[in-house]
């Protein structure tokens, strides 16, 4: 199939009253094919900005309450196009990278989940050739806006953990590892595809100068889940890695990545979403 039969579908997440401001600042590219899904939360009555209002290719949705992972659910259970990229307010999203994400998902039919590149002043380590992530590449981590997903195949099925990401509370960061996590325990085909799609700039949530608290837990968990029979060695290294690196007091990583990892292995932290089936949504 070419890819200029299948439609590809950009779901930008935003938040609070200045979320359209944001997503009208990304001057979103006008494509043949690609239309636009905003998921705006909690816009405190704000109008819709014209610019994008006016445009055919965008529509936009309220959702009110919080919680990142949420709102890209939001997204999910709303959008109509063939492909479906996963995209932050903050984004400079490449022309070219898109019309790529389309050929490639039309030229690979049995393609599901694809993980694309970014661009960032922030330093990002890629494997060098396109490659299968049933068994993760060394030093690999998924980024959300690197995402995208066939919507009538399994992946489509696919949804985040509510209770991890940005405003979930505990865990305020991993979601995009257990949603990857997920798709591979349920055999989806997910390829590593090194085409960069768009420009991010600055650090993203799990890469920033200092580590919430919340976002330590989720490392915790994340280690738990991907690597249950080491994470009781994996845990206080990269309490160590993150000391070394002056994200967080090499004790205060420790404690909270080993809570996150207990409630990985005896609470229920994941476990139902990972073992759910990917029918029951």
């Amino acid at each position: 199939m070419d890819g200029s039969s299948l439609t590809l579908e950009v779901m930008i997440a935003t938040c609070g009253p200045d979320g359209g401001r944001r997503v009208e600042a990304m001057r979103l590219p006008r494509l043949d094919g690609v239309s636009y899904l905003v998921s705006w939360q909690e816009p405190g009555g704000v109008a819709v900005p014209e610019s994008l209002a006016c445009r055919e290719d965008v529509r936009v949705l309220p959702l009110e309450g919080l919680g990142l992972s949420r709102n890209r659910n939001h997204c999910l259970d709303n959008a109509r196009g063939d492909i479906l990229l996963v995209a932050d307010d903050d984004l400079e999203l490449y022309p070219e990278g898109l019309e790529a994400v389309r050929r490639l998902f039309g030229e690979n039919p049995g393609l599901e989940y694809g993980s694309f590149r970014y661009d960032s002043d922030v330093v990002k380590t890629y494997p060098v050739s396109a490659c299968c992530l049933a068994r993760l590449p060394k030093d690999f981590y998924q980024t959300s806006f690197e995402i995208a997903l066939r919507r009538d195949s399994r992946a489509g099925l696919l949804r985040f953990p509510e209770n991890f990401g940005l405003g979930a509370g505990e865990f305020t960061a991993g979601e995009e590892e257990l949603f990857l996590k997920k798709a591979r325990i349920n055999g989806l085909d997910c390829r590593f595809i090194p085409v960069t799609i768009a420009c991010h700039p600055g650090a993203t949530t799990g890469v920033r100068a200092r580590l919430a608290d919340g976002a330590l837990r989720a490392r915790g968990v994340v280690a738990a889940v991907e690597y249950p029979l080491t994470a009781v060695l994996r845990v206080p290294l990269v309490a160590w890695r993150v000391s070394r690196a002056r994200q967080a007091g090499f004790m205060t990583a420790l404690r909270l990545m080993a809570a996150g990892a207990c409630k990985a292995i005896f609470g229920d932290a994941v476990r139902t979403y990972l073992k759910t089936p990917l029918s029951a949504k």
